[in-house]
């Protein structure tokens, strides 16, 4: 076993972007995760783009951020020889994961109670777009779509009439993570009950579910928190500002290290002694704290900000943070061999366990190359339990 679920198989059904992350997640933790794909293309995500990369220029890197650590297999899950291999598969598998629209896995025949017939140990994570009932249960999920329906595009912008995106598909991401983590869960309650059971989650639970303190700010507060640009909803100074050369962020979380930026920009004045009445005044205390900071650079500022303890960065480009050492002894760059693309870099994932340093991660896989290797083991797995019985 390689990782804390080196034992675990996960029959991964998904496509795009929150089913793939949650299974890549599992394969990241050691899990054998079996990726089954249409044999006309696989998973509509190997075509999206740019950008491509490749001999050809058809290989997509958006397939590869989300497919590490997982073999491939094509199967055409209307054709009764496919149904038919994925009920073996859902025999040997530990973990199921659906992100199709509700009702289409019933239709193929693959009923909840179908899988448990099958499998009573399996556990099942499926992700919708808006959840599996309710008025608008079988809405398809995208995730913008999703971003603006649960709120998160009314507090991201620079204030409340130009409602952004986040630039990262964070819908999908984190229904991916939230995903993983109830999978986590239900497979330790197996060690207790010996049956899997049906987790469930969705775009607009994901989002809805990290609204925090915005949540609070009107379910508690009546308030309906707006967008702020880059400046916090609740403390000051808290946000990106402008120095002579640029812009850095500076984070002030309590007044012991208010009294030192003050010391530090010659802020300490009347009106600005506390949060509250800084936040009161976060226009006014913004302007003058920008303008102490346009009589040096970034490099200046942030020297000195660390030598006075306060939390303060800069503000990077994505080709800057993979070069940036920190991030790189962090294990957030994983190294793969690629069939195609011979030795690559890809993102990496944001956990480490101590027990598991030499862990080796695998490259995303080429559609339905591992079919030989998955039909040789599920053989082997089978005639195991034959011999068990």
């Amino acid at each position: 076993m390689h990782g804390p679920l080196g034992d675990i198989v996960v029959l991964d059904l998904s496509r795009a972007l929150a089913g793939p992350h949650a299974a890549q997640m599992l394969g990241d933790l050691g899990a054998r995760v079996i990726k089954v794909e249409h044999p006309d293309g696989g998973d509509e995500s190997r075509g999206w783009g740019p950008p491509f990369t490749g001999p050809s220029g058809d290989i997509s890197t958006y397939f590869l951020a989300a497919n590490r650590n997982k073999q491939s297999i094509a199967v055409d899950l209307k054709a009764p020889e496919g149904k038919d291999l994925i009920e073996r598969l859902v025999r040997r598998s530990d973990v199921l994961i659906e992100n199709f629209r509700t009702g289409v896995l019933d239709r193929l025949g693959f009923t909840v109670d179908r899988l448990h017939e099958l499998n009573p140990r399996l556990v099942i994570l499926s992700i919708t777009g808006f959840g599996h009932d309710g008025p608008e249960g079988g809405r398809p999920g995208y995730d913008q779509i999703a971003q603006g329906e649960a709120g998160l595009m009314s507090l991201t912008g620079p204030g409340p009439g130009e409602p952004y995106r986040v630039g990262a598909s964070i819908a999908d991401l984190l229904a991916g993570i939230h995903g993983a983590y109830g999978v986590a869960a239900a497979l330790y309650e197996r060690e207790r009950t010996g049956r899997g059971t049906v987790v469930r989650t969705s775009l607009l639970a994901a989002v809805t579910g990290v609204h925090s303190y915005h949540g609070t700010a009107w379910t508690v507060g009546g308030q309906v928190p707006r967008a702020g640009g880059n400046h916090h909803a609740s403390i000051a100074p808290y946000g990106a500002f402008r120095c002579a050369d640029g812009m850095i962020q500076i984070a002030v979380a309590n007044e012991n290290q208010w009294r030192k930026v003050a010391a530090l920009l010659d802020l300490d004045r009347p009106g600005y002694a506390t949060n509250r009445e800084r936040f009161a005044r976060r226009d006014e205390l913004i302007a003058d704290i920008e303008k102490a900071l346009a009589a040096h650079d970034r490099a200046h500022w942030l020297e000195r900000l660390a030598e006075l303890g306060i939390p303060a960065g800069a503000i990077r480009s994505l080709d800057e943070v993979y070069a940036w050492d920190q991030t790189r002894s962090q294990g957030l760059i994983v190294e793969v061999d690629h069939p195609v693309l011979g030795t690559i870099e890809l993102p990496g994932p944001p956990l480490r366990f101590d027990d598991h340093p030499e862990f080796r991660h695998t490259a995303p896989p080429q559609l339905g190359a591992d079919r030989d290797a998955v039909l040789e083991w599920l053989g082997r797995a089978e005639d195991e339990a034959e011999g068990g019985m």
